[in-house]
């Protein structure tokens, strides 16, 4: 899991020069997804590709919760990243 993890997270940041993000500690950009590994789903297909995963239970952006509880709430703070 922490292998997975790093493979979606600190490793592309470093690919596209996002040295803030990719860890958490003092210094770096609060974006968090909250889940079990027990109980996430993943319930895309070929055929309905953006369907979203099910039992996550939060979802941090920039500090601000935008999905509290599996609920999305009204915070969009997200912005589009241009890499280096």
């Amino acid at each position: 899991m922490e292998m997975a993890v790093h493979k979606f997270t600190a490793m592309p940041a470093r690919k596209v020069g996002l040295t803030d993000r990719g860890f958490i500690g003092e210094g770096y950009i609060a974006d968090l997804v909250l889940f079990h590994p027990d109980t996430i789903r993943d319930r895309a297909t070929y055929q309905e590709p953006n369907q979203p995963p099910e039992r996550i239970d939060y979802v941090i952006i920039l500090g601000e919760i935008v999905l509290d509880h599996g609920e999305q709430t009204d915070a969009m703070p997200g912005r589009i990243l241009r890499s280096n």
